[in-house]
């Protein structure tokens, strides 16, 4: 089984002091994917550098306290491309991707909109750029798997107050629909529904810090593996974490039956 786990860790300085990595060993993950370290380079100690035998990169924003993203890997990637080659949102370390073999994983940060409409607008621009650029990788004859905070709740089911949330960024009938197309005409494949069609409350992975919303359990499922169609079909169990707390999101772990790596 290849194990691959995604994390928004809302600050690795944070997650790390509330025993992220002794977790992540005990899961015997392969890769696992993060997002928003809220750090730079400089700011990373020497172990989250050589976490405990995985081969660590990270892609850090330029603002500091601020997004970024990284990957852990047991095994060395043949490649390692940081970015998409967008001079506005590589600024902002969005885009992780690492190569083995035949077989790319993607830690991916996809904007917030909500803190103010130009945040919205900016969420947009980025879509904009980055469908053709999914397209593209779903046409490229390799397998890609890309995981993160995709700041989008696709299905009414995906979170709890759907009527409450219908203007509001992550659940806009424009997004919705995006998603809409990555899985149809854009052919990527939402591998934790393919398992749990039905899944409602028990797929959230991320709760307000407002109220109680982690207590009454009012949360959102924007925490994606999306796949190409070959990995896809080979996954067997996708499970949501919720008995430790490292962030204000919870761990996503997929297992897929792939042999190609």
């Amino acid at each position: 089984m290849l194990r691959i786990i995604t994390l928004n860790l809302n600050g690795i300085r944070s997650a790390w002091s509330k025993g992220v990595l002794p977790w992540v060993s005990a899961q015997q993950a392969d890769i696992v994917c993060l997002q928003e370290l809220k750090a730079q380079a400089g700011d990373l100690t020497d172990e989250m550098r050589r976490p405990d035998g995985l081969h660590a990169y990270y892609h850090c924003a330029e603002k500091k306290g601020y997004s970024g993203v990284g990957l852990w890997c047991r095994q060395k990637p043949d490649a390692v491309v940081e970015g998409l080659g967008n001079a506005e949102f590589d600024a902002e370390g969005r885009y992780l991707r690492a190569d083995f073999g035949n077989l790319s994983v993607i830690s991916l940060y996809l904007p917030s909109g909500s803190s103010s409409p130009e945040r919205q607008e900016a969420k947009f621009r980025f879509m904009e750029i980055f469908y053709p650029h999914l397209v593209g990788l779903g046409k490229s004859g390799r397998e890609f798997v890309v995981c993160g905070d995709w700041n989008i709740a696709h299905r009414e089911i995906d979170l709890k107050n759907w009527k409450g949330n219908r203007k509001n960024s992550g659940f806009l009938p424009e997004e919705r629909a995006w998603i809409d197309r990555l899985l149809g005409e854009g052919g990527w494949r939402d591998v934790y529904r393919s398992l749990h069609p039905e899944a409602g409350e028990e797929c959230y992975t991320w709760w307000s810090n407002r109220g109680q919303a982690w207590a009454k359990n009012v949360g959102w499922r924007i925490d994606y593996q999306l796949a190409t169609a070959g990995i896809a079909g080979s996954a067997r169990v996708a499970q949501v974490y919720k008995t430790q707390r490292f962030s204000d999101h919870a761990p996503l772990a997929v297992d897929y039956d792939w042999i190609g790596r």
